[in-house]
């Protein structure tokens, strides 16, 4: 794992995602985008919508990293329980809030502000709210617990909206080799690589494309120099062993 003054870990919360029947897009896009502030994603978990899960797994999950995100729950029907749940891990109230309730009366014309559409008002006693530029409807902080919305576009507004507040390290910087060799090929000299540069992560992705299979070498960190250095070792090594069509890419930040 990347050494680095914070991590995080993910907490994707519905029955949905269970069931197959929706695709999670946030994982992808909150990793990226923690790796540019130089906070690794180490755990993520999908837990259903059930209240003594989401809670277990929101106090075993926040005392092992710097920041908790959960992404999920927080709609107007009566399967949104997320804020319920979170406020029962912390063992507060769950209250109504009236700073939620009032950007909520303010967005919504009079008369369609109505029980349902106020749920979303309903809060970890003493949580700290988190803005939301697409539909109005906030998050909110409580610990170190950061909870937003399930939906993709909404999710992202309220993680950038957060975002400042948020303490990382140097970017995590990636680079990866492509070779149309077997993982076993290259198993050997990766491990040693591994050896010579503990500070960084290496990886190894198989892959088919256009009839042809491969692997994908990574090597993931926060020291450019050292990157480069293996990134080269690498090169060497695929080399070495006398593989033709080799191709690499590099990225400020992770974004493989």
């Amino acid at each position: 794992m990347i050494e680095g003054t914070s991590t995080a870990a993910l907490l994707l919360i519905g029955n949905e995602l269970l069931s197959g029947r929706t695709q999670d897009a946030n994982m992808a896009f909150l990793a990226a985008r923690l790796a540019e502030i130089g906070i690794p994603l180490i755990e993520a978990r999908v837990v259903p919508d059930v209240t003594g899960i989401i809670a277990e797994a929101v106090n075993a999950l926040r005392p092992r990293v710097t920041y908790l995100f959960t992404t999920g729950g927080i709609g107007p029907t009566h399967d949104d329980i997320t804020a319920a749940s979170i406020a029962q891990a912390f063992g507060v109230p769950h209250v109504l809030d009236e700073r939620a309730a009032a950007i909520l009366r303010e967005h919504y014309p009079p008369g369609e502000l109505n029980a349902a559409r106020l749920r979303m008002a309903t809060l970890p006693q003493g949580a700290e709210l988190i803005e939301n530029p697409v539909s109005k409807a906030p998050g909110f902080r409580i610990g170190n617990v950061y909870v937003m919305a399930g939906i993709p576009k909404v999710m992202q507004a309220m993680f950038e909206s957060l975002k400042p507040g948020l303490k990382g390290g140097a970017p995590i910087l990636s680079e990866s080799v492509t070779v149309y060799l077997p993982e076993s090929k290259v198993a050997a000299g990766l491990a040693a690589l591994q050896e010579r540069y503990p500070g960084l992560e290496l990886g190894s992705y198989p892959f088919q494309m256009q009839n042809r299979s491969g692997t994908r070498l990574v090597v993931r960190g926060t020291d450019p120099k050292a990157l480069s250095d293996c990134r080269a070792a690498i090169v060497a090594m695929v080399e070495g062993l006398g593989v033709e069509g080799l191709g690499s890419e590099s990225a400020r930040s992770d974004r493989r």
